[in-house]
């Protein structure tokens, strides 16, 4: 019984054609090791020539068609009919793709950002208030690094149906801050005294000009907006500054900074009553009866 077993476990492994299998492997590994260094080399010319964007992606193209060259060819070697694979592989991709129709709908809508490039690696972008850098974008979805150091995957088809926000598309960005100040200061007195704070700071640009603008009478101010230019390496300095700077010089200037006052009324019967501070000498015996009265 035992030499049965041997036997046809000898014959299984003398009837496997070990050239071939091992020609194929030879052939799947050298794919990998040259669609590695074909990438590589794609990656390293383009990067002075191109986007990060589209480094990324036509690295990973040159490197998924040389391995699935390489891959077919290791499975001719091994005795494969290229025509079976290939309709397997036609069978297979069919019910993937009725089983996974949300795949490729964020696929399809991969290659329009990729035509479209509304943003690059490295950009710093708002999509439904979640605000960060992009990291990696993918066929599939876009990996976004909040501010906070959390790490965000938004599939692209919510990118190519939502409103996209690229906050470092452009080499410099406006602030606007809104400065509210009393009735009786001088608004003209306050616009020159902004307008200065713009000319010092050293991350606010000349060109284009700072101004100011009268927007609105408030229920308690005059609001102006106070609108500067800074690079976009520079808007959190710049607006945190900013406010630090106006803040102190409508203090220095003694320019008042109206806020809102809440007083608590409970109806007629919780009528104010009047208090006054009397002292020593101005107490008089009628004001201790009332007293005596109230206690």
């Amino acid at each position: 019984m035992l030499e049965a077993i041997e036997s046809g476990v000898m014959k299984v492994f003398t009837d496997i054609a070990w050239g071939q299998w091992l020609s194929s492997a030879f052939l799947l590994v050298l794919g990998l090791f040259l669609g590695s260094m074909a990438a590589r080399s794609v990656s390293g010319f383009m990067a002075q020539r191109s986007s990060r964007h589209h480094t990324v992606m036509v690295r990973r193209l040159v490197f998924y068609v040389i391995v699935v060259v390489f891959s077919i060819a290791a499975l001719r070697e091994a005795g494969f009919s290229l025509d079976v694979v290939l309709g397997a592989a036609g069978i297979l991709t069919v019910a993937i793709g009725f089983a996974s129709q949300t795949s490729a709908s964020n696929m399809i809508s991969g290659l329009f950002l990729l035509v479209e490039k509304p943003f690059e690696i490295g950009d710093f972008i708002e999509v439904d208030a979640t605000l960060g850098e992009v990291i990696g974008i993918d066929m599939l979805s876009v990996k976004l690094r909040t501010p906070d150091n959390l790490y965000v995957r938004i599939p692209n088809e919510t990118l190519i149906k939502t409103r996209v926000v690229n906050r470092s598309r452009f080499p410099i960005r406006r602030l606007d801050l809104t400065v509210g100040i009393a009735y009786a200061e001088d608004v003209e007195r306050v616009e020159a005294l902004l307008l200065a704070l713009a000319e010092k700071d050293p991350c606010c640009l000349e060109e284009p000009k700072p101004f100011t603008l009268v927007t609105s009478f408030g229920p308690s101010s005059v609001d102006l907006q106070f609108s500067f230019w800074v690079p976009r390496d520079k808007v959190l300095e710049g607006r945190s500054g900013m406010m630090v700077a106006v803040k102190k010089a409508l203090d220095r200037e003694g320019i008042e900074i109206p806020f809102p006052h809440t007083s608590v009324y409970a109806g007629s019967h919780s009528e104010p009553f009047r208090v006054q501070l009397l002292g020593p000498e101005q107490i008089t015996e009628k004001d201790l009866l009332d007293v005596d009265k109230d206690s």
